[in-house]
C-alpha cells in the first residue's frame, strides 16, 4: 500500500526515524503512533491505533531508514540494492530468535534489516518502541501477539537503566521458533564499547555492570555489514536506474554507497566549513555542543535550551565575536536543514529537543568531551540519564565523572547504580570503601535471588577482587577459591565467569606467597583457556603474563624474559598498542630488567608507561601513580636521589588527594620517601 501525507516537524519531514528522537510525531495516512501515547508506550502504531503488521510498514522511512537525494518526493528511500550480507541475515532470522546487526553509521543496517523482515515475516506484528521508556510496553505487546518482531533500531538506545536484559529477551523468545523475533542494529563504535570491556580488564574480572549489556549482545547472532560495498554491490545497484544510486556509485572509491546517499560525508564537512568567520560559526557550536551530549552518554534528545546554553563555551574558544557568529535562531535552522534532502546535522524538533546525526560521531580527530559539557550536562539530566554518563565514563576510564554521575544515578534510586558506583570507586583507588559497599550488596543479592545467581556470584567476585586490592590477599585468594567452587556448580567449568575466578584465584594466590600454587593453577587454566577461546584471545594472553610473572619469581628469570619477548611479540599481533594488556606485559618487562640489574633498561620502559598510562587512562588513575612510583625506584638504583626526592614528593601529593588513606600505594611511597632521607 502507498503511503501518502505525512504530517511531522523537523528532520521527521525528511524521514529521519531514529528511535532517540522524536519518532513517535511522524504520523501517515495509514501506520502512526498516537498522539495522546505518554512516552512510556509510544510505538509505531496504524492510524486506527492499532500494531502494524510488517507488510504494513510499506516505507522504509518508518523503519528507521535514511532518505536520499534525487527523488521527486525526497522523503522516499532509494531502491534497495541487495547486499552481500543479506543470505547470512536471512537465515540467522529465520534460525535464532535474535539478530544483531552491526555496522558503521550509515553502512546500510536498517535497509538490509527492513528487506529481510518484509520478506521473511509479512504477517508478524511490527512492535517498534520509540524510546526506551516504552521498551517494556513493546515487550509486553509482543508477548501477546500469536508472532511479533520486535524492532530495536539503534539497540544502544535500549540498553541501560530500565533497558533490554538477557532475562528480558529469554522470556520473549522462550515460544516456539519464528513466533517472535528481535532484530537490532548497532553502530560498531558502540559496539565495540562493549567487545572491548573484557579484552582491556587487566584483572580477568568480567562480570560487573556491563555484564548486562554484554549478555544482551552475547545472546544474539551477530551479521556484519561494511561500510564499502563489494564490487558485486556496485554491480548490482548500477543495474538500477535511480539517479540517486548512479550519483552515488561515482563515489565508491571513497565511501559507502548507503554513506553517500545519507549524505554523510557532506554534512561533516558543512560542519567542518562553519566554522569559517561570517559563515555558521554558532551553528557549528551548537552541533559541536549535541555530539558531545551523545559521547558523554545521553541517549535522548537534548531540548533547544541545553544547547543554547552548552554551545557557548564551544563558540567562546573558536574566537567568539571575531567569527561574526549568527543568531541562536539562524543557527539552529541551518543545523536542522537538510543537506540534499536527507538529514540535517540535527535531528529533531522544537518539541522533542535534537540530537546530532550519528555519522558525526565517527569524525576524526574529535577532541575528548570537554569538562564544561560534561558537568553543565550532568546538571541537567535526570538519574537514569546520570546512569547512562556514568557507564560510558566508567567504560573510558573517567572514573571520576563516573563516580559522580553514578552518585547522581544512585541517588535516583536507578537499578543497579550502586553496584557499579562500588566499582568505579574501587577502581578510582578506593578498594577498601568499594569492598565495603559490595559486601552489602552480596548480602542483598544472595537473600534476593540467591547463592548461586549469578548476579550473586558476579558482586562476590568484585568483593573479593577489591578485597585483594585493599591488602588483604589471602582472604581475596580464599574467596575467589571458594567462588571457583560456586560457580562451577551454578554456571559450569568452563563459563567465563567460572575461568575469570580461577584467574583472580591464582593471582592472589601468588600474591599472598604462595607462588608454586598459583604457577600451577595458572598452568590447568592456561591450557582450558586457548582451548576454550583460543590463542589470540587476550584472556588467554593475560594468563600468560601472569604465568609468567610468578614463574619469573620462582624460576629462571632468563627463561622468564625469553617467554616475556615471545608474549609481547604475540600480543602486538591481536592488539593495538594503547591495549591496556600490552601496557602490563611492558611493566613486567621493566620489572625483570630491574630485578636483573638493569636499572637504566627498566627506567627508561617505566618513563615511557607513565606517559601512555597517563594518557590512556589518566594521571590520578592508580595504575598511573604505581607507576610512576616504578620510575622513582628506577632513578634511585641509577643514583639520581634528589630527582627522585622531587618526584616522590608530587607522587606522594597527587595520591593522598585520590586515594584513600592506607592504601598499598601510598605505603609504598611513603617507605620509599624513609629510604631516601636516610643518612
Amino acid at each position: 500500500m502507498a503511503l501518502s501525507a505525512m504530517w511531522a516537524s523537523g528532520p521527521l519531514a525528511a524521514g529521519i526515524g531514529a528511535a532517540v528522537t522524536a519518532v513517535y510525531t511522524l504520523v501517515t495516512d495509514h501506520v502512526r503512533p498516537q498522539r495522546s501515547e505518554p512516552r512510556d508506550a509510544a510505538l509505531l502504531r496504524t492510524a486506527s491505533g492499532g500494531i502494524p503488521r510488517v507488510d504494513q510498514v510499506d516505507r522504509p522511512e518508518l523503519a528507521g531508514v535514511h532518505p536520499a537525494d534525487g527523488h521527486p518526493d525526497h522523503r522516499l528511500a532509494p531502491p534497495y540494492v541487495e547486499r552481500d550480507a543479506e543470505p547470512v541475515l536471512r537465515q540467522a532470522v529465520l534460525e535464532s530468535g535474535f539478530v544483531l546487526i552491526v555496522g558503521e553509521s550509515t553502512a546500510g543496517k536498517t535497509r538490509l534489516a527492513y528487506e529481510v523482515v518484509r520478506s521473511c515475516f509479512p504477517r508478524h506484528a511490527f512492535i517498534r518502541p520509540l524510546a526506551r521508556s516504552a521498551l517494556a510496553h513493546a515487550v509486553k505487546i509482543a508477548r501477546r501477539r500469536r508472532r511479533a518482531v520486535l524492532w530495536l533500531d539503534d539497540l544502544e538506545n535500549y540498553l541501560g537503566a530500565d533497558g533490554v536484559t538477557a532475562s528480558t529477551l529469554a522470556g520473549l523468545l522462550a515460544g516456539p521458533p519464528g513466533r517472535v523475533v528481535v532484530l537490532a542494529t548497532m553502530r560498531s563504535q558502540e559496539f565495540r564499547r562493549y567487545d572491548a570491556r573484557e579484552e582491556s580488564r587487566l584483572t580477568g574480572s568480567d562480570r560487573d555492570a556491563w555484564r548486562v549489556q554484554r549478555e544482551v549482545m552475547h545472546m544474539a547472532v551477530q551479521v556484519r555489514l561494511e561500510r564499502r560495498w563489494s564490487a558485486a554491490e556496485q554491480a548490482r545497484a548500477d543495474t538500477l536506474r535511480d539517479p540517486r544510486v548512479r550519483l552515488a556509485l561515482g563515489s565508491c572509491d571513497r565511501f559507502g554507497l548507503a554513506e553517500v546517499l545519507a549524505a554523510g560525508p557532506e554534512l561533516l564537512a558543512a560542519w567542518e566549513n562553519a566554522w569559517a568567520p561570517g559563515a555558521n560559526p554558532r551553528g557549528a557550536a551548537i552541533v559541536a555542543a549535541a555530539v558531545d551530549c551523545r559521547r558523554s552518554g545521553l541517549r535522548r534528545p537534548a531540548s533547544r535550551q541545553w544547547l543554547q546554553d552548552l554551545h557557548l563555551p564551544y563558540l567562546a574558544e573558536r574566537g567568539g565575536p571575531d567569527l561574526q557568529p549568527e543568531p541562536f535562531s539562524d543557527a539552529m535552522r541551518w543545523a536542522c536543514k537538510a543537506a540534499y534532502a536527507t538529514s540535517g546535522l540535527l535531528i529533531g524538533n522544537y518539541t522533542q529537543g535534537y540530537v546530532a546525526f550519528d555519522y558525526l560521531l565517527a569524525a576524526p580527530r574529535l577532541a575528548p568531551v570537554p569538562e564544561h559539557l560534561w558537568e553543565a550536562l550532568l546538571s541537567r539530566v535526570g538519574a537514569t540519564d546520570a546512569y547512562d554518563m556514568g557507564l560510558l565514563a566508567h567504560q573510558a576510564n573517567q572514573l571520576a565523572r563516573a563516580t559522580k554521575a553514578l552518585e547522581r544515578a544512585r541517588a535516583g534510586g536507578v537499578a543497579g547504580a550502586d553496584y557499579l558506583l562500588a566499582i568505579a570507586v574501587g577502581d578510582r583507588g578506593r578498594p577498601r570503601e568499594a569492598a565495603r559497599s559490595l559486601e552489602a550488596i552480596v548480602r542483598r543479592r544472595r537473600a534476593q535471588l540467591g547463592p548461586r545467581h549469578p548476579d550473586t556470584l558476579a558482586s562476590i567476585h568484585q568483593w573479593a577482587f577489591f578485597t585483594g586490592e585493599a591488602g588483604d590477599l589471602q582472604a581475596a585468594a580464599d574467596a575467589f577459591g571458594d567462588l571457583v567452587v560456586a560457580a562451577t556448580v551454578a554456571l559450569g567449568p568452563e563459563h567465563t565467569d567460572t575461568l575469570a575466578a580461577r584467574h583472580q584465584c591464582a593471582y592472589f594466590t601468588g600474591e599472598a606467597g604462595d607462588t608454586r600454587s598459583a604457577v600451577l593453577q595458572l598452568t590447568a587454566l592456561l591450557e582450558d583457556r586457548t582451548r576454550l577461546e583460543g590463542p589470540g584471545s587476550p584472556q588467554v594472553l593475560a594468563s600468560r603474563r601472569s604465568l609468567i610473572w610468578f614463574s619469573g619469581m620462582t624460576g629462571d628469570l632468563d627463561e622468564a624474559e625469553q617467554l616475556l619477548r615471545q608474549l609481547m611479540e604475540d600480543a602486538e599481533q591481536t592488539l593495538g598498542p594503547d591495549d591496556p594488556h600490552l601496557l602490563a606485559m611492558r611493566s613486567t618487562q621493566a620489572d625483570f630488567a630491574a630485578r636483573a640489574g638493569r636499572s637504566h633498561e627498566a627506567t627508561a620502559v617505566f618513563t615511557q608507561l607513565v606517559a601512555e598510562r597517563s594518557r590512556i587512562l589518566g594521571a590520578d588513575h592508580p595504575h598511573a601513580l604505581h607507576t610512576r612510583l616504578q620510575r622513582v625506584q628506577g632513578l634511585m638504583s641509577t643514583g639520581l636521589s634528589e630527582q627522585a626526592r622531587r618526584e616522590l614528593t608530587q607522587v606522594i601529593a597527587d595520591a593522598e588527594r585520590v586515594l584513600e588513606p592506607g592504601h598499598r600505594h601510598l605505603v609504598l611511597a611513603h617507605h620509599m620517601l624513609d629510604r631516601l632521607q636516610q643518612p
